[in-house]
Formats: C-alpha cells, sequence, structure tokens
C-alpha cells in the first residue's frame, strides 16, 4: 500500500515531538518505579476480562524502559493460554510466533529477543495483543517507535466501526500520556491504555 511507503515522511513533527517526550519520560523513572508501576499494570491486565477469555494472547517481550510484561506472559501460561510474540520481517508487518516456557529465545538485530521455532499465527486470529506505546492520549492514540509495523499489521481494524478481534491494548507508565495526540491516515487505535495509575 502506497501510503506506507511513505510512513517516515509523512509523520508529522508534533509526533516526533511526542515520541521524544513519551521516551524520555519512561528513560527517567528509576528501576524502583519501573519495577512497581510494571506489577501494578500486571496486575490490572490478569484481573481484565478480556485477559481471562482471551485465548490467543500476543505480547511483546519487554527491552529497556519498557512495561515488563514477563509476569503477564507467566500468568497466561499457567491459565493455560497459548503466547504469541511479534518478529518484525522484511516485508514491514508482524509475524506472530508462539513461545512456552522452553522456547530457544535470541535477540534480533535491534535488540528484542525473538523465538528461533514456533508455531505461527494470523493476525486476525488473535483475541488479544499486548503492545507497547511510546505515548497515548485520552482518546486511545498512540504513537511506536517510528517503523510502522503495528499500523501495518493491524491495517484492517482501521475499516472497523466496532471493536472485534484481535483487541488492541496498550501499557504504558502514566508519565507517557500526551495532552493530545494528532493521528495520522495510517494510525490504528488501541481498544484500552493500562497504566499503573489509578483513573
Amino acid at each position: 500500500m502506497r501510503i506506507f511507503d511513505d510512513y517516515r515522511i509523512g509523520m508529522t513533527q508534533s509526533q516526533a515531538d511526542i515520541r521524544r517526550n513519551g521516551r524520555k519520560a519512561r528513560a527517567d523513572l528509576s528501576v524502583v518505579e519501573r519495577e512497581h508501576a510494571s506489577e501494578i499494570i500486571t496486575l490490572k491486565v490478569v484481573s481484565a476480562s478480556w485477559f481471562r477469555s482471551a485465548e490467543y494472547l500476543a505480547c511483546y517481550l519487554p527491552v529497556a524502559d519498557e512495561v515488563d510484561t514477563w509476569e503477564i506472559i507467566s500468568r497466561a501460561w499457567r491459565l493455560k493460554k497459548r503466547i504469541f510474540v511479534p518478529r518484525c520481517e522484511k516485508n514491514g508487518r508482524m509475524r506472530f510466533i508462539e513461545i512456552t516456557p522452553e522456547s530457544d529465545l535470541k535477540p534480533n538485530r535491534m535488540g528484542i529477543y525473538e523465538p528461533e521455532l514456533g508455531d505461527t499465527i494470523a493476525a486476525r486470529r488473535l483475541d488479544v495483543v499486548i503492545t507497547p506505546l511510546v505515548a497515548f492520549d485520552r482518546k486511545l492514540n498512540r504513537v511506536g517507535m517510528g517503523g510502522g509495523y503495528f499500523d501495518r499489521t493491524f491495517s484492517f481494524l482501521g475499516h472497523r466501526n466496532k471493536w472485534q478481534h484481535p483487541k488492541l491494548v496498550g501499557v504504558a507508565f502514566a508519565c507517557q500520556e500526551a495532552e493530545e495526540i494528532a493521528p495520522n491516515p495510517w494510525d490504528i487505535r488501541v481498544f484500552s491504555v493500562v497504566t499503573e495509575s489509578a483513573r
């Protein structure tokens, strides 16, 4: 699709600023603050009805200062859910590969751990996708790392008037919330954002 060929060119300067601010806010948290917030976010996620009812769950593997999702994954395994992690492909989209407690994970060129082997699943078959956010707003607009993988992979959701499958759930620290994000035409909003905030 031609619109994605111009993804970086079409990104507004305001989104670039928001991305920079979101990354800084996240990085400025102490290790203790990040760990505590991740624990609260985990409890909120595993208590949600959409998590409990999900059979096929996709979840990113955390790097650097992102929300730690390993306990979410561990809880899902204990509940006999199947967990899939994204792998960025050369075509600019993500492929979802199953991981188990026995999976052999190796870092890719970006330092993100991925399984070398595992069953794959089509994005449309997933029930819930736990996705990282660099920034978000109250209208559930999101800013990611800027590669466009998320928006390309789930572009089919942009044509739906109501939420079906999969539910895209962002997890982020409250400090990453932006006042307002002006979405690009290709941006895909999330179903919900879970933070450590009480509201």
